[in-house]
């Protein structure tokens, strides 16, 4: 038998003649030192699988903070919405009295814009009459209902607050995993120095160079979600809304009006006179079936044209509100754009979807936007 430790070799199997070694007490050894290798690999494993799932949860939680806030409706808003007749909905969607009054005065205000409608394209029309809207916390749509203000909706230029509460837990979460996992990767580091030169050394190096790299990727986001937070916990100021033409020319709104009742707002824009689009001049109303288009900014594309039917009025059993039903496309940025038929005139301004179903988006009817804001507008 050869001796493991001074390689003497001789009969005797359980203690080394020239050095003295015990034999069975090397293998002891030898096996818990084998046990603690495959330990080591063990805990870099969890290590590993552990920060897969700690950096999965820190970029939701970042992209969250990065995402536009698109209104898809509260819980009264996914609340069912009955057909109702055409005849009703002209009674319900009648301008208030003063809009009546009115209405001669604000007729001839508007007839150069319908010159343009019947002259040109309805659809070409509305495109330079609608905007891009960016905040801090999101992207919308608006559009010019006359020569010096834009109609959008409430949810585009004012967050909702139990939105921001939300927003701020999944942050600040992700902030104290972040904090932990910087933790974790120092502990890993010191833990490294005590390995020997091996693959187990080799396997630990290359998860804390993962870990890390993926830890940078994340940083920035969470900083720029926690910029984001900041702003939105601030009261919002006009100049957090800038307005972008459809020539690329951009502004900053001079002040805005929300409507309490409607997921409407009214911004201002007094540097220059511009395109706008008109309601019908005889006070027609859509049809079911009849062609209809919106506009908007969809994901960051600028005057995207989307097309379809009136599906029909729909009432809210909630709150009694009339919405007007489409199937053309309403997507995350067309919020606040404007609902027109083929000759360019508007009918409605885009709110909302149903979640989770394609093809049944709804309007404001545009007749509300000058009730809600007719000591401003007349």
């Amino acid at each position: 038998m050869r001796c493991p430790k001074c390689n003497h070799e001789q009969r005797n199997s359980k203690e080394c003649e020239s050095c003295g070694l015990i034999f069975a007490r090397f293998r002891a050894a030898q096996k818990r030192k084998q046990e603690a290798e495959a330990q080591k690999i063990e805990d870099a494993k969890k290590y590993s699988g552990g920060g897969l799932k700690f950096l999965q949860f820190i970029i939701l939680a970042a992209v969250v903070a990065s995402t536009t806030y698109y209104f898809v409706g509260k819980k009264s808003d996914t609340q069912p919405l009955q057909s109702i007749p055409d005849r009703t909905t002209a009674q319900k969607s009648n301008p208030a009295k003063v809009d009546q009054k009115l209405a001669q005065s604000e007729n001839e205000n508007q007839t150069s814009s319908r010159s343009m409608a019947f002259k040109g394209s309805g659809v070409e029309l509305a495109g330079k009459a609608t905007v891009s809207i960016e905040t801090p916390w999101g992207t919308g749509s608006g559009f010019f209902v006359n020569e010096y203000y834009i109609v959008t909706n409430r949810h585009v230029i004012e967050m909702d607050r139990h939105k921001i509460d939300e927003l701020r837990e999944k942050i600040e979460t992700a902030r104290r995993l972040i904090d932990l996992e910087i933790q974790k990767l120092r502990e890993m580091r010191k833990e490294l120095r005590r390995y020997p030169k091996g693959p187990s050394r080799s396997q630990l190096t290359l998860i804390i160079e993962t870990r890390q790299k993926e830890l940078n990727r994340v940083l920035p986001q969470q900083e720029k979600g926690e910029e984001k937070l900041r702003l939105l916990g601030r009261d919002m100021q006009p100049s957090d809304i800038k307005i972008i033409m459809s020539d690329g020319s951009e502004h900053l709104a001079n002040y805005v009006l929300v409507s309490d009742k409607y997921d409407l707002a009214l911004m201002s824009l007094f540097s220059g006179e511009y395109v706008f689009l008109s309601r019908s001049p005889d006070g027609k109303k859509l049809s079911q079936g009849e062609k209809v288009y919106t506009v908007g900014s969809p994901v960051g594309l600028r005057n995207t044209v989307t097309a379809g039917v009136f599906s029909g009025y729909r009432k809210r059993e909630a709150d009694d509100k009339v919405f007007l039903q489409t199937d053309a496309a309403i997507n995350p940025g067309n919020s606040g754009g404007p609902l027109i038929d083929e000759q360019g005139f508007v009918y409605g301004v885009n709110t909302m979807i149903l979640r989770d179903t394609e093809g049944i988006g709804f309007a404001i009817p545009i007749e509300k936007v000058f009730e809600e804001f007719s000591s401003t507008l007349y």
